[in-house]
């Protein structure tokens, strides 16, 4: 806890809170400040132990308020506090569910999950949300309809995060860029999709960067260039995707993330 937030000022804070319902800019003053994950616990802690109510239903009724009165900027807003006050891996575990259940599953959300987690981080998730919904993330997301060429690929990421290590190996990654290219782009010019995604299953995502790494290094071109020769199918279409992910993170997200379409509403679910 930071050394300025003593217990009277998380107190003071709370009953600001419990006294700004309705006025949503005092609310978020007071929220936003709240910086650090054990500042925002101690908070929604205090505010249970003072009021009798959970946090996250103080903003479920503003939403519905806000909501009725058609001030859907406010809306939006009250959403964006709920999942910042809620802990990083709990608002993963919602954000997962919310990628499951839209009309279109975004696979992509959950694949980029994933990717930029760590290993550790993956594995709470699932554990948290196993506890919050009584499901398992593997299953949900092995059991999606209709099938789709992103399915596959979590399902490797997924078992990769089981056994990922820190240690990344430069003769591995020349061995994987060599089987991948010997596989694909040498013989049929197409990706060899249970090559990639045994390889997906084996290898963490820093070692996986890596393989691509090697790949251009060794052929002179990025490993997804071969797609464009023949015209790509679904499943290149998303491992494109993917390895851009790993390779170039900055420029993946900047392109993406205005499509994403998250919904904030299992934050809010008991």
């Amino acid at each position: 806890m930071a050394a300025n937030f003593s217990p009277s000022h998380c107190e003071r804070d709370c009953k600001e809170i419990h006294d700004s319902f309705g006025r949503l800019s005092s609310l978020v003053q007071t929220l936003v400040a709240k910086t650090t994950v054990v500042e925002r616990r101690r908070i929604t802690e205090t505010y249970k132990a003072m009021y009798g109510e959970d946090l996250l239903s103080h903003l479920q009724r503003l939403k519905v308020m806000l909501s009725g009165r058609g001030e859907k900027f406010s809306v939006k807003a009250c959403e964006g506090l709920a999942l910042w006050m809620v802990d990083p891996c709990e608002r993963d575990t919602c954000l997962a569910r919310a990628a499951i259940e839209q009309n279109e599953v975004d696979h992509r959300a959950l694949v980029d999950m994933f990717v930029g987690r760590k290993s550790s981080h993956v594995l709470m998730i699932k554990q948290a949300y196993q506890t919050r919904f009584k499901r398992l993330l593997d299953q949900d997301i092995a059991s999606l309809e209709p099938p789709h060429p992103y399915q596959r690929i979590l399902v490797a990421l997924s078992t990769s995060h089981k056994a990922h290590h820190a240690d990344v190996s430069q003769d591995t990654a020349k061995t994987d860029a060599i089987r991948l290219y010997q596989t694909g782009e040498e013989s049929s010019g197409r990706v060899n999709e249970a090559v990639v995604l045994e390889i997906l299953s084996k290898r963490s995502i820093p070692q996986l960067k890596l393989t691509f790494a090697s790949y251009k290094r060794i052929y002179g071109h990025s490993y997804t260039q071969q797609f464009k020769k023949l015209g790509s199918t679904q499943f290149e279409d998303a491992i494109k995707s993917l390895v851009k992910c790993i390779s170039h993170p900055p420029k993946y997200y900047a392109k993406v993330s205005t499509s994403y379409r998250w919904s904030y509403r299992f934050v809010f679910t008991k």
